[in-house]
């Protein structure tokens, strides 16, 4: 486990902010059946945690800058470190009542992610990293799979949203997977995405079309877990591309290679 400073306020605004997602997702069963539907409690639901990440965030660091999902961007004074906050990545799954959902924070230094920390409520799973420091879920030490065979390997994706995004080529780049891999999953978490290749429960994962507060957690957790992180194109900044592909690094390579020609 990490037991530096900067988690220690990391973690306690996470797990802050999640106390009120457990109370409301305890919620959306009702909702899911009345007329009116639950999205405007989910809205409600995803700002009230934001807050609260926000509020413990300058509080226990008040210079620095923040890009957060909801509320934009508040520039800080410190202007080497942001935090990039999203309070329920996987909101979809939360207004289903599908308990597969996530907060994420991850800290930027001078243009580096230099911490993450992703917490799925419903599960009660903390992953987190700090660059030096390892990755670790709960109080377990983390590696990317060590599978060296596509044919073996599990792959994660995820989709544009509607009006957002080219469902053309991400339809030819599963078609080019699907064909090669051991098998795909869409999980709807682009956090826990990352989190399950840090961890092993996935080999590969891949995804267009993302913002910062998406995945700036998990790219450290992927990479102190032994892991490659590309943008989906094989460049080496996923945070200005948008988007991300991760795994270990022979799989990686294989995975950019695929995407590469399914879009020739």
């Amino acid at each position: 486990m990490i037991n530096s400073p900067l988690m220690t306020v990391m973690v306690d605004a996470v797990r802050k902010a999640a106390r009120g997602l457990k109370r409301d997702f305890g919620e959306i069963e009702n909702l899911q059946v009345s007329r009116k539907g639950p999205g405007n409690f989910v809205s409600a639901a995803d700002r009230k945690a934001e807050e609260v990440l926000r509020d413990a965030l300058m509080k226990a660091r008040p210079g620095y800058g923040l890009i957060m999902e909801e509320s934009g961007t508040i520039e800080g004074t410190d202007r080497s470190h942001t935090w990039h906050v999203d309070p329920l990545d996987g909101t979809t799954n939360f207004l289903h009542g599908i308990p597969h959902f996530a907060i994420s924070v991850g800290l930027e230094r001078d243009g580096q992610i230099v911490a993450g920390v992703i917490y799925d409520p419903a599960k009660d799973e903390l992953f987190i990293a700090e660059r030096g420091k390892g990755a670790f879920l709960n109080n377990r030490r983390l590696r990317v799979s060590g599978r060296q065979d596509f044919a073996d390997a599990l792959v994660a994706y995820g989709t544009p949203y509607l009006g957002r995004g080219s469902h053309g080529r991400l339809l030819k780049e599963v078609a080019a997977v699907m064909a090669v891999s051991g098998g795909t999953r869409r999980l709807g978490s682009a956090a826990l995405d990352l989190a399950y290749v840090a961890c092993g429960r996935t080999d590969l994962y891949w995804e267009r079309d993302l913002q910062t507060w998406d995945i700036a957690a998990g790219i450290i957790l992927v990479r102190e877990a032994g892991g490659f992180v590309s943008s989906a194109d094989g460049g080496a900044e996923p945070l200005a591309a948008r988007s991300v592909a991760c795994g270990n690094e022979v799989l990686h390579r294989e995975l950019i290679g695929l995407l590469r020609k399914a879009a020739a």
